[in-house]
């Protein structure tokens, strides 16, 4: 006897991204065009090299973080094809354990379905990793990036992970999880930076935080956050994917893109910062 198919329905298709599949195939594509985003709309390489092992990307609505978002996914379409996409993101609702893995059956968004890699799920669930789904039915950060993923590559498999707990050592027992559960996938760690500070504070802060996720130092970025009391969200996931990474071999980080909210709306007074970041081996 079967068991039903829990689909994971959009929390916020129709306010953070367009709510129909043509209108959301517009969005992304006008964020790839858009000033601040890369300039074209990329279509993936099947002979790339794949040397990215995770990337950094905002998730913030589509018309204040998707030009900046933009940059990290044409880059990981340039990079070739991978199996999988492990999805960090923080936990902004309060609700599940303190990491929860959403480990069966499909997610859903205008776009279509996505699936869950169950088996790979399953090697992550352990001590630290709970299966779990109410941590997930509200939460934007890990819904946020699917369609990007979507629009690139039409049929994709992820792995969801909502970090409410987000110490270091949290951090990385879930990067050390991950970096031993499969070979070709990539990690995806869903974070905006500094929130509603005005704009010169903002880039001030997060290039200090930036500095220290480019130079893969996760103990180092959980310093600054703390001296510079820096109100980035997604800290753990970042730190997660940087312990993984270096697991994976990965040597290099390099900086795609950086802006503020103020950036798209024009208003400086109180910013949301965004950054897309690739590391790679």
């Amino acid at each position: 006897m079967g068991y039903p198919v829990k689909i994971r329905k959009p929390a916020v298709s129709g306010m953070f991204y367009a709510g129909t599949a043509r209108e959301l195939k517009e969005q992304i594509e006008w964020c790839y065009k858009h000033e601040l985003g890369p300039g074209t709309i990329p279509k993936v390489n099947d002979k790339g090299l794949r040397e990215i092992v995770a990337i950094v990307a905002p998730h913030a609505g589509y018309y204040y973080s998707g030009p900046v978002a933009a940059h990290a996914y044409k880059e990981l379409a340039d990079d070739g094809i991978f199996d999988t996409a492990v999805i960090l993101g923080p936990n902004h609702t309060g609700y599940g354990y303190p990491v929860s893995l959403w480990a069966g059956a499909v997610w859903n968004t205008p776009l279509g379905e996505v699936e869950i890699n169950e088996e790979l799920a399953q090697r992550l669930l352990g001590k630290v990793i709970k299966a779990d789904e109410t941590a997930h039915i509200h939460e934007h950060s890990i819904e946020v990036q699917l369609p990007w993923l979507q629009h690139l590559y039409k049929r994709i498999k992820i792995v969801p992970i909502a970090m409410l707990a987000q110490d270091l050592e949290t951090a990385q027992t879930v990067g050390k999880a991950i970096s031993q559960a499969g070979d070709n996938l990539i990690i995806i760690a869903s974070s905006d930076f500094t929130h509603y500070e005005p704009h010169s504070v903002a880039e001030e802060k997060d290039a200090s935080v930036i500095e220290a996720i480019v130079g893969l130092d996760a103990e180092e970025l959980y310093k600054r956050c703390e001296l510079l009391n820096c109100t980035m969200c997604g800290y753990g996931p970042v730190a997660a994917a940087i312990v993984a990474a270096k697991e994976m071999k990965a040597k290099r980080a390099n900086l795609l893109k950086y802006a503020t909210s103020g950036d798209t709306s024009g208003d400086f007074s109180r910013v949301v910062g965004y950054g897309s970041i690739a590391i790679k081996r």
